[in-house]
């Protein structure tokens, strides 16, 4: 049966990233949809330099399974602002802070985007990295994003 990990909690935002009103509250609850929404997301600031935002997974069993792990992310840059961005985004597990990250599973990461129009991404675990998973309920969702 098909599980779906999803943001449940803001876990760590220095304040720099906000929701599309400019809300730095619950942010989370904007990117934890079943269908992407373009209507709501999370912005980072201007001109980020290594801006982290950490959301906490909901919990799900284990698969028992070293296949079918995605993590999707979806991109745009701001059009008034017109620059190019770095995104990564990082599945760990058993993160605490910036000073404490836990385990690094799998990261993806798109490189120079300029576009304004949102783009999706997936990104396949391979086994050893889904193998690595040993708790679940664990897991947290790392992004960084920089200006090149």
């Amino acid at each position: 049966m098909a599980q779906f990990a999803r943001p449940d909690n803001d876990f760590n935002n220095p304040g720099s990233f906000t929701d599309q009103g400019g809300g730095a509250v619950n942010i989370y609850t904007t990117i934890d949809e079943v269908a992407a929404d373009d209507a709501d997301y999370i912005r980072s600031p201007l001109s980020p330099s290594s801006a982290v935002y950490v959301a906490r997974l909901s919990d799900v069993v284990d698969p028992v399974s070293s296949s079918g792990h995605i993590i999707r992310m979806r991109t745009s840059t701001d059009q008034d602002a017109q620059e190019v961005i770095d995104f990564t985004q990082q599945l760990r597990q058993t993160y605490v802070s910036e000073g404490s990250q836990g385990t690094l599973i799998a990261s993806q990461s798109r490189l120079s985007v300029s576009s304004t129009t949102w783009t999706a991404s997936a990104y396949t675990l391979a086994g050893v990295e889904a193998d690595a998973i040993t708790d679940y309920a664990a897991l947290f969702f790392r992004f960084l994003v920089n200006k090149p």
